[in-house]
């Protein structure tokens, strides 16, 4: 067992050596690896941004209350009076104002975009006094918190970054009305950061609501709550409603997104290790050939196949793992923390999030890179170790 690690180890050290005599072939395999591990990286990383946008709010004690037949804010509707039944329902927390619970409504406006100047759908949202205490990662970062009763709004960070118009000073049209911009609010990189904040009591009649709402978010008491508050809401026979985790919604809206852009980044991904696979394996079978009698003189010195064979393997591995880690890294520094926005296919609205190179991509690229290498090595290796000593000694 010792003396076939050393063979390993003697021909796995002689390959890395001659590496700089085949220099342009390697480093051709070595490119085509890290274009493949880039492209990877950058298109998930948008479905990670997304994800990580979506689903950052979404604390288990947070839950949305809905009308029950509704799939998303959009398509819901709540009286009031049904709003302040599910506030007195049992579970929520309170504070020293009341239940940490706020009914909410939820409309689009169209704004034009800073990169473009095209409009595109912002949420609206009309919250309560509650609004910030319930999320818990609400803070005003610039500005200040808009006064109840006012045409007055706050913007998520990302949404202000996205969009034109929507600087503290500025001003929007709402409906027949200009409403003031004085706050940028930063909710932990969350959804929340790409809509704009209003009073409800404000909205409804600028949108002809009368006295509606569309959700109730509330805190609960803890998340193992849920259960009882979600219980009492069912078996209310004034209410028609459900009652969802804020995370589990959250996650349902990104889902249909994250998984078309996945698929898709595979699919790029796929066609283009179909390429580097051919790369390395080229690379692998010109270094096998090249090296054809120095293989046969040490299989006639007693060198094994399965040394051989594991020592082309371990070379082509180290040229994907080289291609993959410079790929890693430029997507990394290329992606990572990028800002973009693209649509909520549930509400038809913007979500501004950044794209996000996480450790879990990085180390999927990694892995994706490594396969590519030991199948471009497997076949050469196998080639090398069957070739006849007698034969190959002979070659010039």
């Amino acid at each position: 067992m010792i003396n076939w690690l050393v063979q390993i180890f003697s021909l796995t050290l002689f390959n890395l050596r001659t590496i700089p005599e085949r220099k342009g072939a390697a480093v051709a395999a070595a490119v085509g690896i890290a274009g493949v591990v880039a492209v990877l990286v950058g298109v998930l990383s948008i479905a990670e941004g997304f994800r990580a946008a979506m689903t950052a709010t979404g604390a288990d004690d947070i839950v949305i209350v809905l009308r029950s037949n509704a799939d998303n804010e959009m398509t819901s509707i709540l009286s009031r009076e049904e709003a302040r039944l599910v506030t007195n329902a049992p579970g929520i927390a309170w504070s020293a104002a009341g239940p940490l619970a706020s009914a909410e409504l939820f409309v689009i406006i169209n704004l034009p975009k800073r990169s473009t100047g095209t409009d595109a759908h912002v949420p609206l949202r009309g919250v309560q006094q509650a609004a910030r205490a319930v999320r818990g990662d609400i803070t005003i970062s610039q500005g200040r918190m808009f006064e109840p009763g006012r045409n007055e709004v706050i913007v998520g960070a990302g949404a202000a970054r996205a969009f034109a118009g929507l600087d503290v000073g500025g001003t929007i049209r709402v409906g027949q009305s200009d409403w003031a911009v004085v706050g940028i609010f930063s909710g932990g990189g969350g959804a929340a950061e790409s809509e704009i904040w209003t009073d409800a009591a404000v909205l409804q009649p600028a949108y002809h609501r009368g006295d509606s709402f569309q959700s109730v978010f509330v805190k609960l008491a803890s998340p193992e709550k849920f259960k009882e508050f979600k219980d009492a809401l069912t078996a209310n026979p004034q209410l028609k409603v459900k009652a969802v985790r804020q995370a589990d919604l959250l996650a349902d809206q990104s889902s249909m997104l994250t998984t078309f852009i996945e698929t898709f980044g595979f699919a790029i991904a796929g066609l283009m290790a179909l390429g580097a696979l051919f790369g390395a394996l080229n690379t692998m079978y010109s270094a096998v050939a090249a090296r054809t009698r120095e293989i046969a003189t040490l299989r006639a010195l007693g060198f094994g196949a399965s040394p051989i064979i594991c020592s082309v393997l371990f070379e082509s591995l180290v040229l994907a793992l080289v291609g993959g880690a410079v790929g890693a890294t430029a997507a990394y520094f290329a992606f990572n923390g990028f800002q973009a926005a693209t649509i909520n296919w549930q509400t038809f609205s913007q979500v501004a999030f950044a794209f996000r190179v996480s450790p879990r991509l990085l180390a999927n690229a990694i892995l994706w890179a490594a396969v590519i290498g030991l199948i471009g090595g497997l076949f050469p290796a196998i080639r090398a170790a069957r070739l006849p000593v007698a034969t190959a000694l002979r070659e010039t």
